[in-house]
């Protein structure tokens, strides 16, 4: 809606107008036929630098135009940065006051239990949408917003009789109520208000979280600051791939990672889940682990000898060269934020953000592309690998032709980052430029692979 001082604003200028047209039309009647036409628009500028000379001065509309932007309080301002938190926690404290707590999520059950419609499909109690309705009408009012035709539509799952699961429609109100109290409980450690949590803000988080994590009962008070930055990494490596120190709170909950990490929550998951969760104690551990043992002076840094020994020790000299030219390091050595940062590229190479990372490496000249230069340029570590273990080189030209018709790139003398990743042979492609072990992984790729025809195993 308008201010009353800008309604009467529009009044005047539509007046003015008026006035002006006015004036126009009868200074055209006036002008004799035989004489020069008369010019419109110096008219109009001579009319309106009149009525406007009449106008009250420092009166202009800025003035009376509602205030539609306030910046941050700035960090002097310590009672308007006061005042702006005491506002957001009690808007925080309300948006969870309206969400279900359990009891009124197991009055829900109760009430989907005793108004399902059978018969059963399977084990599974359906509803029908006249039962859905009656329901609706018997929930609190937090619960009712749940209950609309749209979801009952969303949940369909084929069902002749056109009912739905009642675990489905259940599991949905949980979900929904999880994602909320969590992006409640996320938006207390965003500082700024706007949605995005810096790594300080979620390493915060995740160190408050370590205590409610019983998976993580066994890990030493020391260990903790190391935990909360191995953690902390992966969010930010792959959700921050412009490196902006930030991530949105609703990227954070729409990826698996913060259901990885709140996994940890099972007094018995699995020893297999706890290996392939990068969150767990046992993992961290792992990674920690593998720092300190590459660490063979003891400085609490990597140099480029003691990165040569990560995984089986067989990176090119070349690659780790441009690992130390592209990623932040100090004096010459990476500390373990960026060591973390590269096990990851390392460790998921098929994913999207590692393939960024490891291309930035592998485009020398940075030209947004890799040429047949590039590809020679790493490859020729390779051959000398190989030279150095009493093998024969394979030739370039014939690895050169391989990589393309892998990755099929739009251009056919450059391979673009988006080529890569559209290919699907983007961690292919890395491993055979970058690592011994993996072009020898490709080059013997057929052999390692048993028929199951014979009773072999793939090994």
């Amino acid at each position: 809606m308008f201010s009353y001082g800008f309604q009467n604003e529009i009044i005047a200028i539509k007046k003015m107008a008026e006035i002006m047209k006015e004036k126009l039309q009868a200074a055209i009647k006036a002008t004799p036929k035989n004489s020069k036409p008369v010019d419109e628009e110096e008219l109009f500028r001579e009319e309106y630098l009149a009525l406007t000379d009449n106008l009250p001065k420092n009166e202009g509309t800025y003035k009376i135009i509602p205030t539609f932007y306030k910046p941050l309080p700035k960090e002097e301002d310590i009672l308007q940065q006061k005042l702006r938190e005491e506002a957001r926690a009690h808007f925080l404290q309300r948006r969870s006051r309206n969400l279900l707590d359990n009891t009124e999520l197991k009055e829900l059950w109760g009430l989907l239990d005793t108004h399902s419609t059978p018969p059963l499909v399977g084990e599974e109690q359906m509803l029908s949408y006249t039962q859905f309705k009656a329901v609706s009408r018997l929930v609190s009012e937090k619960c009712s917003q749940y209950f609309t035709p749209t979801l009952f539509a969303k949940l369909q799952q084929g069902d002749r009789m056109g009912r739905i699961s009642i675990m489905a429609l259940f599991n949905y109100v949980m979900r929904k109520v999880w994602l909320h109290q969590t992006r409640v409980g996320l938006s207390l450690y965003d500082v700024t208000g706007q949605g995005f949590l810096r790594e300080t803000d979620l390493e915060n988080y995740i160190l408050e979280l370590i205590e409610t994590l019983p998976q993580l009962d066994g890990l030493e008070k020391s260990f903790h600051s190391f935990y909360v930055c191995t953690a902390a990494r992966k969010f930010f490596f792959f959700l921050d791939s412009l490196r902006t120190g930030k991530i949105r709170i609703q990227d954070v909950l729409a990826c698996s990672f913060l259901d990885d990490l709140l996994e940890l929550r099972d007094t018995d998951l699995p020893k297999d889940a706890q290996d392939s969760n990068w969150f767990s104690a046992p993992s961290a551990l792992r990674v920690y682990g593998q720092y300190l043992n590459l660490d063979t002076d003891h400085n609490g840094m990597l140099s480029k000898k003691e990165l040569m020994k990560y995984g089986t020790g067989t990176l090119t000299p070349v690659f780790v060269e441009r690992v130390f030219q592209e990623c932040l390091t100090y004096e010459g050595e990476m500390d373990y934020k960026t060591y973390l940062e590269f096990v990851l590229a390392m460790e998921n190479k098929k994913e999207p953000q590692s393939i960024q990372y490891l291309f930035r490496i592998l485009d020398v000249r940075h030209e947004g592309f890799l040429s047949v230069y590039s590809l020679n340029y790493f490859f020729r570590a390779i051959q000398q690998q190989m030279r150095e273990h009493n093998q024969e080189p394979v030739l370039f030209h014939d690895v050169k032709d391989e990589i393309f018709d892998m990755v099929k790139p739009q251009d056919p003398l450059k391979i673009t980052m988006a080529d890569l990743v559209r290919s699907g042979h983007g961690d292919t492609v890395i491993s055979i430029l970058t690592d011994l072990n993996g072009f020898w992984s490709y080059e013997n790729r057929e052999v390692l692979v048993v028929d199951p025809g014979d009773g072999g195993e793939e090994t």
